[in-house]
């Protein structure tokens, strides 16, 4: 993000009215690649191509808010790959990681990774170090330090259902696990702050608390999730497109300012949830409207959004989740002249 938009970042999550309203998008490797023309394998491997990528996005798009903004990663192999985990690259398909526990009996077997020297992590910081100066000279900042969270880790870690299973079955077990996760993310976080001085906020994504009720949100996402967000920084964001109305009320109170939502709920509803507390990141839906929809589509449904949306404090205009992939140019030209309309 250039100097102007952190700041008018900051005054959206005071609660200022900015106008125009601000656009902005979370946008990485489902969608980057294919946008410019190459695949995801050139995209993860060649920092020249991700930094040229990213060049065009922020040029091309300059009334938007690119968040992170020039994200290194390595999709979600990036934490799993510091425990272990076999990570498979497919040429132009999102990459994953293996399970490295089968079995409940070995979590005790997990220790914390260190995050200077374990898995894909060195990588990742020597992209940002290697790119920080061309970022700056083209008036942009590197602003966040980024992970997913302590449930989604150990999602990939055990695999969804058998994580999920294992809170009811080994509840014991499953906050040893988030407790080394958890400890080795902060480290991760405070690591990314002190080789990038430049950066002042933290995104944590993490859709596993929308599977979830309240009461084990509470006990297995509320006090993990507060950890990390501890941190001293003046922007805190958090992801999660799966569902929130058990957890969105919490929020705040784990001292989350900035919420990426998915379209289960408009803007209208999240602001009631949330007691108004939240500036969120959220509008027209991801792949149904902005991907696979028309350019008319997508203007007839940004001026609907607009239309029941008389409330614009603590907005940025987005979609639901992060930036689905196929969406193109002529579509999101169509959102912004939409919203500036």
């Amino acid at each position: 993000m250039t100097d102007p938009q952190w700041d008018d970042l900051l005054s959206v999550i005071g609660g200022d009215r900015v106008d125009p309203l601000p656009i902005g998008f979370i946008v990485d490797s489902p969608w980057i690649p294919g946008w410019c023309g190459m695949t995801i394998a050139d995209y993860l491997s060649s920092e020249n191509r991700w930094f040229e990528a990213n060049r065009r996005v922020v040029e091309t798009f300059p009334e938007c808010w690119f968040l992170p903004g020039f994200w290194s990663e390595f999709g979600m192999c990036t934490e799993p790959s510091a425990f272990g985990a076999r990570c498979i690259f497919p040429r132009n398909v999102f990459p994953y990681a293996e399970r490295v526990i089968q079995d409940e009996r070995q979590i005790d077997q997990i220790r914390e990774p260190d995050p200077s020297s374990d898995g894909l992590l060195p990588f990742v910081l020597n992209r940002l170090q290697w790119a920080r100066p061309r970022i700056e000279d083209l008036g942009h900042r590197i602003r966040f330090s980024v992970s997913r969270g302590p449930l989604n880790v150990a999602s990939f870690l055990m695999g969804m259902t058998e994580f999920l299973i294992a809170l009811k079955t080994e509840p014991q077990a499953a906050h040893r696990l988030l407790r080394v996760i958890t400890d080795f993310l902060g480290r991760w976080h405070r690591l990314q702050r002190e080789t990038i001085p430049t950066i002042d906020g933290i995104l944590v994504l993490d859709d596993i608390v929308g599977f979830m009720g309240e009461e084990d949100f509470l006990e297995f996402g509320f006090p993990y999730l507060r950890e990390l967000f501890a941190a001293d920084v003046a922007v805190k964001f958090f992801h999660n497109d799966a569902p929130c109305a058990a957890s969105i009320r919490h929020y705040a109170d784990i001292g989350i300012q900035l919420f990426n939502p998915g379209t289960q709920h408009t803007v209208a509803e999240l602001k009631r949830m949330c007691g108004n507390r939240l500036t969120l990141l959220h509008g027209i839906p991801p792949r149904d409207v902005l991907a696979t929809g028309s350019a008319a589509d997508v203007s007839a449904a940004v001026q609907g959004l607009l239309a029941e949306t008389p409330d614009r404090s603590r907005w940025i205009l987005s979609c639901g989740g992060g930036m689905p992939p196929d969406v193109s140019t002529d579509n999101l030209r169509a959102l912004i002249e939409a919203a500036r309309g």
